[in-house]
């Protein structure tokens, strides 16, 4: 009886184990920034889009708190965090494990200006980049395209925290504000209490790719999100959720692009690695739904 007794227990033991080994195997938490805007819950949705294709079960916990992009980058290669999206350049993806997939189709590089309201007319004879040249752009320090646009001989004023640009344009602090095509349509709602509003006639164009990073030794992750956005990609559900998700399917329609007139200007501090050859990841001007 004592011997049938402990055995029982020994199996109950067992399956305890077994069970709660299962569990722990079905709940794997994953700590990201938080995603309070509309452009942050994006990026957030499908991340959970990409890894619900996966044999695991994930839980995303935001922090309550946003951080900055140097704290976002400081936080992943310390293991502090094991997600987050910005926009890439060459010193990330040494100090990072990028996932090249270009979460909204290069559009990032497709930049709008966000002005002060009454001062269109001042920015309509602006043709060339030497016009561009003349004048004070906005930009976060850290951010991956400061750079290029410094590189073109543009004069850019930089701010840690990306809330302090909306309050220095308004304030005189710079001349205008470049946002991806998708960013600056709900951002002036957002700040409505300053007097702001979206340029009408300019589209400046650079390649640009907002990625997924995890640390460099988070291999089995960035294989998990990879292999999920692929197939997202090869079934079409990527299209599909990029142009019906609203901050981006309203800003194309608000945009205009088709009748701005457009300057380029190039990026060096793209990969050499980035799938510039793979024409379904990347937003086509000549098309768009």
């Amino acid at each position: 009886m004592f011997r049938l007794n402990f055995d029982f227990k020994l199996v109950i033991l067992i399956i305890t184990i077994l069970l709660n080994l299962k569990l722990n195997a079905k709940d794997i938490e994953l700590s990201i920034n938080n995603a309070s805007s509309a452009n942050d819950v994006y990026q957030y949705e499908l991340l959970k889009m990409a890894l619900a294709r996966s044999n695991k079960s994930y839980r995303l916990q935001q922090r309550e708190n946003k951080l900055n992009e140097a704290q976002l980058v400081h936080f992943v290669t310390n293991n502090q965090l094991d997600v987050i999206w910005v926009a890439t350049n060459q010193a990330y993806e040494e100090k990072m494990l990028p996932i090249r997939v270009p979460l909204f189709k290069g559009l990032i590089g497709h930049r709008l200006f966000i002005i002060r309201q009454g001062e269109q007319s001042q920015f309509s004879h602006i043709n060339t980049l030497n016009d561009l040249q003349q004048l004070k752009l906005g930009q976060g320090a850290m951010w991956a395209d400061t750079k290029v646009l410094k590189s073109a001989g543009l004069n850019v004023v930089t701010t840690l925290k990306y809330e302090n640009l909306f309050y220095m344009l308004d304030g005189g602090r710079f001349d205008m504000y470049p946002r991806g095509v998708h960013e600056p349509f709900e951002e002036v709602k957002r700040y409505a209490e300053l007097p702001l509003v979206v340029e009408k006639d300019l589209l400046l164009v650079y390649p640009l790719a907002v990625y997924f990073f995890v640390s460099n030794d988070n291999r089995q992750l960035a294989k998990e999100i990879e292999t999920g956005l692929n197939a997202m990609i090869e079934d079409g559900t990527f299209d599909q959720y990029f142009y019906n998700y609203p901050m981006v399917h309203n800003a194309l329609k608000l945009a205009k692009l088709g009748s701005r007139k457009k300057i380029f200007i190039n990026n060096a501090n793209m990969s050499s690695k980035t799938p510039f050859n793979d024409e379904r990841l990347w937003l086509d001007l000549k098309f768009i739904p």
